[in-house]
């Protein structure tokens, strides 16, 4: 007999996955959590994929597109999310697009058809007992199709009501979309201000 749902009082610990499926090349990626599901754990996630698959699969390139679902943390609205994509996009020197999925469509998404379901066939029946062994379900998902999947651990910690204020928002180098601006927007690269130029 196994527990249909998540019982807190009953586990060790907790196992919080943030998934990036790259179409191209047909590769996952997950980073597993211990902690909370925040926009900065979301964020920590991309460029932990970027510096482990991203940059050799994509060599020289300026530009990032992201889909998204539009809640949770990386929702439309969430401050905390764009905030920490512009500092990723400092430090990268990345074009960072970001495309969500509207409302009630996140079934939508590619990641859902093309990972999440193959993980969950996955570990189908399997106790996960540690996060070792969630690690190493996770990691030895493949298809026919030929998808890959990478995962590591991060025990950093996020904490959650981490506020951005109107100023912070406004400081942000975030151009709206034409199409639907109100999901879809592009960070770019904030210039120095000590420099006056491009960090």
């Amino acid at each position: 007999m196994v527990n249909v749902y998540d019982f807190l009082s009953l586990a060790d610990g907790k196992a919080i996955p943030y998934e990036v499926y790259d179409l191209v090349h047909n590769r996952g990626f997950v980073n597993v959590g211990i902690e909370h599901e925040t926009a900065e754990f979301a964020v920590e996630s991309i460029r932990r994929w970027w510096h482990e698959l991203g940059k050799a699969l994509y060599p020289g390139k300026k530009a990032l597109l992201i889909t998204a679902d539009g809640g949770g943390s990386n929702g439309v609205r969430n401050r905390l999310w764009k905030k920490m994509l512009q500092e990723f996009a400092n430090d990268e020197q990345l074009a960072i697009s970001v495309v969500h999925y509207p409302p009630a469509t996140s079934k939508w998404n590619k990641i859902e058809h093309r990972l999440f379901s193959f993980i969950s066939i996955n570990w189908r029946a399997t106790p996960l007992t540690s996060l070792e062994v969630v690690l190493e379900l996770i990691s030895h998902t493949t298809t026919k199709e030929g998808l890959t999947v990478t995962a590591l651990s991060d025990s950093h910690t996020y904490p959650t009501g981490r506020k951005v204020t109107d100023e912070e928002l406004a400081a942000l180098h975030l151009f709206r979309d034409v199409f639907h601006g109100e999901w879809n927007c592009t960070l770019l690269p904030q210039a120095s201000p000590a420099a006056g130029q491009l960090i």
